[in-house]
């Protein structure tokens, strides 16, 4: 968000918690992208914001919650709801403050199994990973949207993402929901063991396309993975994460860069 957004966010969050009868005498700001991630204090709970245009907070409230009940390796919510204030929606998660420390592949694996087993038992409706690509596809198509785009880069683009698409969809190998983004900046390491958090992005797919977010060693150590459907989900995820980064909206830090570095990175791959 830009710094006007940003404080309009925080004083919405800052707002609601107040009004729940939490004690908020700083907010400080942990991320800021397409939403803003803040650390209460002294009350110690963690808010998200985004604006309210942003129509899967609920979804990931609701499937968190979900998750949570079953005993999976998820962030516990402050507040089982959505607020909305000033054409924001916010979110009041449990604070874990982080442990400094690698996570090893091997622990890394094992949560993200213990998660998949979770969402095996949850059922609640939620969009398929095509649905993901699909909307890279559109981005990519309009070039009012991403104007810097050069026309080689766009019909490269759009080409790979075409093709794994169907290439991923035609695997036959099973499909559940899935966290959608389960990358490292998406684990934290806590007091209480391994936590995945944000859960927007969640979908249906293989757990392939889940895997493809994680560091090699880290497939290295899940059962069952098919590595030939991994390495196309890998490359269909670098084509999608690229795809944003030409978005002329796009919050990403240095996100124009890195761009220009993946689309390099996907032509090699």
């Amino acid at each position: 968000m830009q710094a006007e957004a940003a404080q309009r966010a925080t004083q919405a969050a800052v707002s609601i918690a107040s009004s729940l009868g939490l004690t908020v005498d700083d907010a400080a700001v942990l991320h800021n992208s397409n939403k803003l991630t803040l650390r209460l204090r002294p009350c110690d709970v963690l808010a998200q914001v985004a604006p309210a245009a942003h129509q899967c907070a609920q979804r990931e409230v609701d499937i968190a919650q979900r998750l949570f009940e079953v005993g999976s390796p998820v962030a516990a919510l402050e507040a089982p709801e959505v607020f909305a204030r000033d054409d924001y929606v916010v979110t009041l998660w449990t604070y874990y403050e982080p442990l400094n420390r690698a996570i090893p592949p091997a622990d890394y694996a094992n949560a993200l199994g213990r998660l998949h087993a979770g969402m095996r038992r949850v059922d609640l409706p939620t969009p398929h990973f095509t649905d993901r690509v699909s909307e890279a596809q559109t981005l990519v198509a309009d070039r009012d949207r991403t104007p810097r785009l050069a026309d080689t880069d766009r019909n490269f683009l759009a080409g790979t993402l075409d093709r794994l698409r169907r290439v991923v969809s035609d695997s036959g190998r099973p499909e559940q929901l899935l966290h959608g983004e389960p990358h490292p900046g998406n684990l934290l390491s806590t007091p209480v063991g391994l936590l995945f958090v944000d859960f927007e992005t969640c979908c249906r797919g293989p757990v392939e396309f889940d895997l493809a977010h994680a560091p090699d060693e880290v497939a290295d150590r899940y059962p069952g993975v098919d590595h030939h459907l991994l390495r196309d989900c890998r490359t269909l995820v670098l084509a999608m994460i690229t795809t944003w980064r030409w978005d002329r909206d796009d919050q990403f830090p240095d996100g124009h860069r890195l761009g220009i570095e993946w689309l390099s990175q996907l032509r090699k791959s």
